[in-house]
This record gives C-alpha cells, sequence and structure tokens, in this order.
C-alpha cells in the first residue's frame, strides 16, 4: 500500500504521531464518563413506602429517614424485602406503632437511604415499584443511540471528513450532556441521554479511526489497544467524579464540561490524510504527511510522496476485467450464510460478539448489586481492564487468537458461576470474582474483534463486522433489564452472565485459528478455510471451487464493496 509506505517514510509511529495520538486517546476518556455515569444518575438506593407520618416520629423517621427498627417493619411493611413497594395502615400515637389490619396498599410516595447516594434521577422520579422498568428502559434506549451514531456519524465522516464530524459530535455531546442535567423530567432526561449515546460513538468511532490511519501497519495493534486503555482510565475517573459530587445533576454538569477542553484541537488536529487520498485530495493529504515529516525531522520530498501514493493507487485490487465485473454481483451480508461452514463461522462469531459486549456492560453496569462499597467497586471494575489490555499487548501476537478468546471466556464463565455458591457473609470472594470475570471478558471483548477480521474474508469483512458490532449493540440495550433480575435473586445477573461466557467460550472451539495463516481474500476462501475437504476438490484462490470430477465451476461471489462496521 502506498500510504503505509509514506507513513514508513516519515515514521511509523514518530513524534508527530505520539503527540497527536496522545490528544486524541484523551477524548475517549469523556466518552467512558457518558457511557459509564448511567451507574450513578439512575442509582436505585434501598426505599420504602413513606408513611403518613414520617415526618413527625421523632424516634425514626425525623424527617424522612429510611431506617427503621425490625420491629417497626414487620409492624409496617408485609416483610423487609417485598414491604418497600407496601405497606400495612399504620397508626402512630404516643411513640407506638400499630397497625389496623392486615390489607396492604401501594405506595403514593417513598423514603430512600441517602447512606450511599445523596439523590439519583430514580429518587427525583420515583423510579422504582411499577416505575422500575424506566430506569433500565432508559439505559436501554443510550445504547440504541450509541447503535444510530455509530451508523449515521461513520457515515457522515466517510463522506465529509473524519475531522469535522469529530468536532460536530464533540459540540453536540457537550449540548445534550448539558440537557440531561436540566431535564425537567424523564422523557426529556432520556431523550438526551439518547442523544448523547449518539455522540460517543461519534467521537470515540472517529477518534479510533484517526489514530489508527496515523500510525504505521506495525503499530496498530498497540495503537488500538492503547486508545481502549483510556477508556478505562475514564472508567476510573467516573468513580472519583461521583466520589466528590453526590448530587446527580451535578454529577452530570461535572461529566460534561471537561467535553470543552477538546474542543482546542481542532487548531491541532489534522485531516486523516488517508481519507484525503480516497477523496482525491492528493496535494492535501501530501501537506498533512509533510508536516508530520517535519516534526519528525525526517526529510521527503513532495516528489517521493508523489511516487509512492501513485504507487498505492496502481497497485489497488482492482484488476478484474470490466465486463467481468459487470457480470458478477457484489458480495454481501448474505452470503456469509449461504454455505455451510461460512454460515456456521458466522453464526458462532456473532454470539461471541452478542455475549462478550452484553457480559462487559452488564458486569460493568452492576457494581452496585455486589454490596459493599458501590464506588470501591466500580473503580476496581474499571482497573481490571488495564491488566487485560496489557495481557493481550503481549500475548495476542504469540498465542493463537481463538485460544486466547476460549480461555478467556471459559475464565469469565467459571468465575462469574462461582460468585452463586460463595457464602454471603464472604463478600470479599464475590467481588474478587466477579472482576476476574470482568478482567477476563474486557480481554475476551478486546479479541473478538481481530479473530472476526480475520475469519471474515476480505469482501465481506467490514459488512460482516458491522453486522457483528449490530449485534453486540442489541445486547448492551438488553444487558439492562439483565440486572433487573437482581430483584429476584442477587447473584442471579452473575449467573446468566457466566453461562453465556461459557457457552461462548466453548462454542469458540469449533472455529479455526487465525494466527499466522494467510488472509482470507473470496468467499471461497472464506467457506474452505477450517473445513476439512476431499481431495479431489480444490480452491484457486481468489476464484472458485472446482470439483476435479467433472471439472465444472462452482462460483461464490466475489466483490470488492465494503461497509462499514466498528467496534467500540
Amino acid at each position: 500500500m502506498g500510504y503505509d509506505e509514506a507513513i514508513g517514510v516519515v515514521g511509523d509511529f514518530g513524534r508527530y504521531q505520539m503527540i497527536i495520538y496522545l490528544l486524541i486517546c484523551l477524548t475517549s476518556i469523556p466518552v467512558a464518563f457518558h457511557k459509564l455515569a448511567g451507574v450513578f444518575l439512575l442509582a436505585k438506593p434501598d426505599f420504602r413506602c413513606a408513611l403518613p407520618f414520617d415526618s413527625a416520629s421523632a424516634e425514626t423517621a425525623v424527617g424522612g429517614e429510611y431506617e427503621l427498627s425490625l420491629e417497626q417493619w414487620q409492624i409496617a411493611y408485609p416483610s423487609k424485602s417485598a414491604g418497600a413497594c407496601e405497606s400495612y395502615e399504620v397508626e402512630y400515637h404516643n411513640g407506638s406503632w400499630t397497625r389496623i389490619g392486615n390489607s396492604t396498599h401501594s405506595c403514593s410516595s417513598y423514603i430512600y437511604d441517602q447512606s450511599k447516594y445523596l439523590n439519583s434521577a430514580v429518587t427525583e422520579w420515583n423510579l422504582v415499584c411499577g416505575r422500575g422498568f424506566m430506569a433500565a428502559t432508559s439505559d436501554s434506549l443510550f445504547m440504541l443511540g450509541v447503535l444510530l451514531g455509530s451508523f449515521v456519524f461513520g457515515q457522515l465522516s466517510d463522506k465529509y471528513g473524519r475531522k469535522p464530524i469529530f468536532f460536530a459530535s464533540l459540540v453536540i455531546q457537550v449540548v445534550f450532556g448539558l440537557l440531561v442535567a436540566m431535564a425537567p423530567e424523564y422523557f426529556t432526561y432520556t431523550l438526551a441521554r439518547l442523544m448523547v449515546g449518539a455522540t460517543t460513538s461519534g467521537v470515540f468511532l472517529v477518534a479510533y479511526v484517526i489514530a489508527m490511519e496515523m500510525v504505521g501497519p506495525s503499530k496498530r495493534l498497540f495503537a488500538g489497544i492503547f486508545v481502549c486503555m483510556f477508556f478505562s482510565l475514564g472508567y476510573m475517573l467516573t468513580a472519583v467524579f461521583a466520589y466528590f459530587v453526590h448530587d446527580w445533576r451535578n454529577l452530570q454538569i461535572a461529566l460534561t464540561l471537561p467535553g470543552l477542553i477538546f474542543l482546542c484541537y481542532y487548531w491541532v488536529i489534522p485531516e486523516s490524510a488517508r481519507w484525503l487520498l480516497s477523496k482525491g485530495r492528493k496535494e492535501c493529504a501530501i501537506a498533512n504527511i509533510q508536516r508530520a515529516a517535519r516534526f519528525n525531522r525526517v526529510e521527503v520530498t513532495y516528489e517521493a510522496l508523489s511516487t509512492l501514493l501513485d504507487e498505492g493507487e496502481s497497485e489497488m485490487p482492482n484488476a478484474k476485467p470490466i465486463d467481468q465485473e459487470h457480470q458478477e454481483k457484489p458480495a454481501s451480508m448474505w452470503d456469509l450464510f449461504r454455505y455451510p461452514n461460512l454460515r456456521r463461522k458466522t453464526l458462532i462469531l456473532f454470539f461471541d460478539w452478542l455475549v462478550t459486549s452484553g457480559v462487559y456492560y452488564g458486569l460493568s453496569w452492576n457494581t452496585n448489586n455486589l454490596g459493599g462499597n458501590v464506588l470501591l467497586n466500580f473503580l476496581i471494575s474499571g482497573a481490571v481492564e488495564i491488566p487485560a489490555y496489557i495481557f493481550l499487548l503481549l500475548t495476542l501476537n504469540r498465542w493463537g487468537r481463538r485460544s486466547i478468546l476460549c480461555g478467556c471466556m471459559l475464565m469469565a464463565g467459571i468465575s462469574l458461576l462461582l460468585t452463586s455458591v460463595i457464602p454471603e457473609d464472604l463478600h470479599w470472594l464475590i467481588v474478587a470474582c466477579a472482576m476476574l470475570g470482568k478482567l477476563a471478558i474486557t480481554a475476551s471483548y478486546g479479541t473478538v474483534y481481530i479473530f472476526s477480521a480475520e475469519q471474515f474474508p476480505t469482501v465481506v469483512r467490514n459488512v460482516g463486522l458491522g453486522a457483528a458490532s449490530m449485534v453486540a449493540r442489541i445486547s448492551n440495550m438488553l444487558a439492562p433489564f439483565l440486572n433487573v433480575l437482581s430483584n429476584i435473586w442477587t447473584p442471579l445477573p452473575l449467573v446468566v452472565c457466566g453461562a453465556l461466557s461459557l457457552s461462548a467460550g466453548l462454542l469458540s472451539l469449533l472455529l479455526p485459528e487465525t494466527h499466522n495463516k494467510p488472509t482470507l481474500e473470496t468467499i471461497a476462501d472464506g467457506e474452505n478455510f477450517g473445513k476439512q475437504t476431499k481431495g479431489n476438490v480444490y480452491l484457486e484462490t481468489g476464484r472458485e471451487m472446482y470439483d476435479t470430477n467433472n471439472l465444472e465451476a462452482q462460483p461464490l461471489k466475489a466483490a470488492n464493496g465494503l461497509a462499514n462496521g466498528h467496534k467500540n
């Protein structure tokens, strides 16, 4: 590739790229703020029905205090677990409580435990009991925004450029982030959060693409993983903000305003040279490359760069005769399901994406249900991602992709399932198993993207990754409802996540290893890769499969049209 050779002349990862790359990585931090803020914005503390005399009871509920004695709980509520949404008719007289009858009634107002959270959107709008599903729905719609944003901003960045769409996303994110903090009611809050979710795709996806397009091929694995490390840093900093800012509206403002800092990047971050070349703006691309060369103290002439880029254009894989291109239909996502071996691998990969993404966000949003110090649990949940990424850096190009993916998913499944049999008094061990599961699923998440890209043939690689990413977003939308299962049994969300991880890990053993294997180019390559073929069938790479008994061609579609797909 001519562009890759030009980057190699300037320096695969010179001083200029290091500085720009670091600045771009920092934008992952506010993306993490917004993606994880829902844990605190929609935090659900313990609660109970408000009794008519709560504000008058001097002993137990002066000013609406949550705590009651065991005797008072038994008098006022059917049970401490179910009594939060129902209460008996109770009378308060001379400092004593008396139950009037055994019939219960639903709550009209609630008293919340403020020992962990001062307030949240849940406590302000009473999103509990019969309205409890509304909190999960709001988080689900946020992830719908992430899905829509990946389509919209991805297409816009391809059409209008990485830089303008990146900064437009930042502006929209700040505006709607502040609107979330000022929302007067639930529906405005949810709509604004949906828009913020869409902009997280615009910021992270475009920043990721800019970062990857400005470094040499040998550095792209490291560049991609380090971007994710900055996301993990933002994950941990969210807990720090929540520690110091207790009001949910002020917290949202505090998490949004740092986005204004990155608007200053407009005068620093260049447009992607690769995008400029794709749009025929060769002079602008060469100017950007020369700017990097000067900063890196490398001398390279305009003519030398132009020659390298021209060579890259002449090597583009468009060598088919024009009449043949018209005769062959472009490959599409449906070709992944048309042939049995490719269909089997595609379905397993889709399930891997569904599980890794759903379990990742399910665990990230489940820290409130682990008990103990919520902020500490959340901080550890973010911190364990760093060793997961370091593990990938050290092993991904040494060990097989399949062994890493399967091993990490099996480890996640086993550790999460163990939480169901650990006694509640060993709380530290429950948290340790949950965090081990989080570490393992994070490593799986970082592996499945590379593994999938190597399993899909070139002609449908982007469309395959895009479809897999869409499946992942669907599981993200279901993750908030998964955590509602803790109302039935506290460890149940972890058990479901563990069972899914274990299943996906075992199924992934059916996939062929791709490490140090040739790149798959055509649908035929993808169908034959990992399949036990008969001796009388061979593959002519890049074209079609032939049966040597009758020499009758069995064409498999090839294409050069790719769709856009990306993982967060």
